[in-house]
């Protein structure tokens, strides 16, 4: 899989999405075509016509992807839930008020399954506990020590995230909820932001805590599309820039497109393609106040700040929930699903999503 492939936001499984009177978000479809998916997209006729289907293909590669993270990510989160614990162990008797009721037979399936990470004791008259098998206690301090290490880079990440919002200011609530995909420890709040006055502070907004960008940095108002484009040449290149027929344009504004296997784009697609990978657009780190979101160019500004927000967490992927939470500090567009699945070839949409 390409490289820039890598950046896909991911769909909660359960959901199916059709739009309906203009592209308006409805209930969910019940059903999966194999190979592809159906998003149904509505529109107001005079007569009973039936709606129009645009196919979604798939890609199964990374489909495959998140189906094998479902027991690594249940793994992992029981490692979190153990390390929280002041003994750091965990009475198995108390693990249904961590996980639900449901959650916690597959959380013991886990515990069975894989006794070289997770040790159960006690017994008897002593309850039973789960706690971290030597070896897995062991890996999860080279973790810290490897997190310690990485904090000059989770402190760039925090500050771009920051300077992508409109007022370089984010909710810390909103930060909480891609933790993880940022790399950034669950207690950041406490243990990062306090050592870097310069960058961050904490201040109240209407009874919300915000975190707050100090400093404007414009040496990292530069985008990893920007960074790759760099290092290939492009920028710097005075050969005039040719299309390929997959609509790939080697030119300073243009994003790098992988199509789905089975995409067969038509001449006049290729066209379109090709002249909005041409047309200029201001940076994501710009301000979005300053445009017009009807303007073709502030809405190919809001691909990149998409892309750019992806390519700032570890994976290069997020929820559809996730992403929305950041709605309105990024100004991004009521129909996001619409733009996502417009630029197939940039994002990729998977609904193999993790239920935990």
């Amino acid at each position: 899989m390409h490289k820039c492939m890598r950046i896909f936001s991911l769909i909660e499984s359960q959901k199916w999405f059709t739009f309906d009177g203009r592209q308006r978000l409805c209930h969910p479809l019940p059903s999966v075509r194999v190979g592809h998916m159906w998003v149904q997209i509505m529109f107001k006729t005079s007569g009973g016509r039936r709606p129009k289907k645009k196919t979604y293909y798939r890609v199964n590669e990374l489909d495959r992807v998140m189906e094998l993270q479902k027991k690594p990510s249940l793994i992992l989160r029981l490692k979190s839930i153990i390390q929280s614990q002041k003994n750091q162990c965990l009475l198995l008797r108390d693990l249904e008020k961590e996980v639900g009721f449901v959650q916690k037979w597959n959380f013991m399936g886990i515990i069975e399954k894989y006794p070289s990470i997770f040790r159960v004791t006690g017994g008897n008259r002593t309850p039973p506990m789960v706690m971290l098998a030597e070896k897995a206690d062991k890996v999860a301090l080279e973790e810290s020590e490897a997190r310690a290490q990485m904090e000059p880079i989770l402190v760039k990440t925090l500050r771009k995230l920051l300077m992508l919002s409109v007022d370089c200011m984010l909710p810390l609530e909103t930060i909480q909820l891609i933790e993880n995909e940022l790399g950034l420890p669950s207690d950041f709040e406490q243990s990062l932001v306090p050592k870097y006055p310069q960058f961050f502070s904490v201040k109240d907004v209407n009874g919300r805590t915000f975190l707050q960008l100090e400093n404007w940095d414009s040496s990292l108002a530069v985008t990893a599309r920007e960074e790759r484009l760099v290092h290939e040449g492009v920028l710097t290149s005075k050969v005039q820039a040719r299309i390929l027929k997959d609509g790939n344009y080697v030119g300073p504004f243009a994003f790098q497109l992988r199509y789905p296997a089975g995409f067969r784009p038509n001449v006049n697609y290729l066209k379109e393609v090709q002249k909005w990978q041409k047309m200029e657009f201001p940076s994501p780190y710009l301000n979005a106040r300053r445009f017009e979101l009807a303007d073709p160019k502030a809405q190919k500004r809001v691909v990149a700040v998409l892309h750019e927000f992806l390519s700032l967490t570890m994976e290069k992927r997020l929820t559809s929930g996730q992403i929305d939470a950041f709605h309105s500090e990024f100004r991004l567009p009521a129909r996001l699903l619409l733009c996502l699945i417009k630029h197939q070839g940039i994002f990729y949409i998977t609904n193999k999503g993790i239920n935990l």
